[in-house]
């Protein structure tokens, strides 16, 4: 069963889903200075396998039960190689909480970023250098 959030003011009721807010999350993680990919994990390849498609790969959202307009994010990205991994997930925090709470008006409470690897292709450039 899919969160979502719901949003009520004076002219109805609005949702948002879970896939909807990972979308938004995963675009700004990949428009983040170091970040070569995001870590799509075995489930997501496998539905993708069967023809399923899958909404914010590589990224975890989860609405608090208490609160409909809160979030909290986790991305899982690769880092391209020579880059400082505590300096990119730190963009990635900042990048994601902006571009989620400016496209839906949710507030984010945490982004955790859990980097899954270095990318290869930067080793490569690296040694064909020297």
């Amino acid at each position: 069963m899919s969160e979502e959030a719901n949003r009520y003011s004076i002219k109805g009721e609005r949702t948002m889903s879970q896939g909807f807010v990972a979308q938004y999350a995963a675009e700004a993680t990949m428009a983040t200075e170091g970040v070569d990919s995001l870590d799509r994990g075995l489930i997501v390849s496998l539905k993708e396998s069967i023809g399923v498609s899958h909404e914010g790969k590589g990224v975890k959202v989860s609405f608090r039960r208490d609160r409909s307009d809160a979030v909290s994010i986790t991305v899982y990205p690769i880092i391209e190689f020579g880059y400082v991994m505590p300096d990119v997930a730190w963009s990635i925090q900042e990048h994601v909480k902006e571009e989620v709470e400016l496209y839906t008006g949710l507030n984010v409470e945490a982004v955790d970023v859990h980097v899954m690897g270095v990318s290869d292709i930067g080793i490569q450039t690296e040694l064909d250098k020297e």
